[in-house]
């Protein structure tokens, strides 16, 4: 769609967008957060605004993290205890 402007002579494209699957916004927000990707290049991957990507971080992330199962502090500090479980069999040898 293009629109002109008589009085300036100016030309504007309008971009029409595609409507994105749930599945699809769930999926790149995971990735996001899980840092395979970045918001910019699933902009650029997916052919959608950067504010419309962030948008989706800001109101799928939650749910994301409750289909999970496990926040992200949850999972750190499991880390860790594994880490020094590791650490404590790697002393013992």
């Amino acid at each position: 769609m293009i629109v002109t402007y008589e009085n300036t002579k100016r030309t504007l494209a309008k971009k029409n967008y595609e409507k994105v699957t749930l599945e699809l916004k769930l999926f790149v927000v995971d990735q996001i957060q899980n840092g395979q990707i970045s918001t910019n290049y699933a902009s650029k991957k997916h052919d959608a605004p950067r504010t419309t990507i962030s948008y989706w971080l800001k109101k799928y992330s939650t749910l994301v993290q409750q289909n999970t199962g496990m926040s992200k502090l949850d999972e750190i500090k499991k880390l860790k205890e594994r880490i020094e479980e590791l650490e404590f069999v790697k002393d013992f040898q």
